[in-house]
């Protein structure tokens, strides 16, 4: 039945009192967006979420025919913009960048959270994903993955490393040092983790500089900053975190692949809705960002940075929201690491 159909049946019987509240909210959703949205990015402006942001904000301004304004909220590694979006109403003109650190790394942090990333929002799409690799300073004598994971196994305590703390290199070093220790159990919670040492830093920079003067051996980092160091020889290139093979990295093997199935660390971000927003409205959005990441510009345009175009849907999204939450959640758990 149409709205107008429903209206004016409303009108033909005695409740006509309470359809005249209804048909302005049914029209309001049948006729969203008539005004400018907002979609927070809670990171600052220039960084990968930032850009996965705006590419997603310009392709919605499209097919919606209203502008999708960037505003970013940055803070406590994306928690500050997340709350915002969070509390904001749920009217389909407020969209949220949701995304690893905000909404699974920062639970295992922090379990008082002003927000629950599993009930607290609709998850519309995944928007990027992309993993990080495991780089080394030329002058090591590491030539594969398999070498360091030797070294590492038969020397612990020798083998040191940079990180971000709580960042998804910080994540995904973790991650290897549990799956390549040995864990017990039935739900293998009592894990011993390989033995390595980190070293950490206030930010990627500072880091990249230590690695590129070979004062730190080795660190995790997103692909497409790694670039340009491995092609001038900088850096040597070991692994990938993603499940299949990265298009900017064809001859670097996966973790996966490399003796540890289903090993994945991945830096994502997707586009999510404060609960409680109107399911016509959440269709309409999903339809055109669905729509729009799967068109092939989008997907030539992410591949020529390192990036892939995930599944796409609120489905598929909230089930991998979900289970990256309980994934870090229990790797944090494990590492013992605090919020600082």
């Amino acid at each position: 039945m149409t709205i107008r159909h429903s209206f004016l049946s409303c009108l033909i019987s005695s409740a006509t009192a309470v359809c005249a509240l209804q048909a302005p909210a049914a029209w309001a959703q049948s006729d969203y967006p008539t005004k400018p949205i907002k979609l927070i990015v809670p990171f600052p402006a220039g960084g990968t979420s930032d850009v996965m942001g705006r590419m997603i904000a310009e392709e919605l301004t499209k097919a919606l025919k209203q502008p999708v304004v960037v505003e970013n909220v940055g803070g406590a590694g994306g928690v500050i913009g997340t709350e915002r979006g969070a509390k904001s109403a749920p009217d389909g003109y407020t969209l949220v960048q949701t995304g690893v650190g905000q909404n699974a790394v920062a639970h295992g942090l922090n379990p008082k959270l002003n927000y629950d990333s599993n009930k607290d929002f609709i998850h519309i799409t995944q928007v990027h994903s992309g993993p990080n690799i495991l780089v080394v300073h030329p002058s090591t004598p590491f030539k594969t993955f398999k070498d360091v994971i030797d070294y590492g196994k038969a020397n612990p305590g020798k083998l040191s490393y940079g990180y971000t703390p709580a960042a998804s290199g910080h994540m995904a070093m973790e991650l290897l040092k549990q799956t390549v220790g040995t864990c017990t159990g039935i739900r293998k919670e009592n894990c011993k983790p390989l033995f390595m040492v980190g070293i950490p830093y206030r930010g990627g920079g500072p880091m990249m500089t230590d690695i590129l003067g070979g004062q730190i051996p080795m660190m995790f980092i997103n692909q497409d900053v790694a670039l340009q160091h491995i092609k001038a020889g900088k850096l040597r290139p070991l692994a990938v975190t993603s499940l299949a093979r990265n298009p900017l990295y064809p001859d670097v093997p996966t973790i996966h692949e490399s003796g540890y199935p289903g090993f994945s660390a991945l830096s994502w971000s997707g586009l999510s809705v404060p609960k409680g927003t109107p399911k016509a409205i959440v269709d309409k959005i999903e339809a055109a960002a669905v729509k729009a990441m799967q068109s092939p510009a989008i997907k030539a345009r992410m591949e020529s940075n390192g990036f892939v175009v995930p599944s796409q849907g609120s489905t598929d999204y909230t089930q991998f929201v979900s289970k990256e939450l309980e994934r870090w959640t229990r790797v944090i758990k494990i590492a013992g690491i605090k919020a600082e």
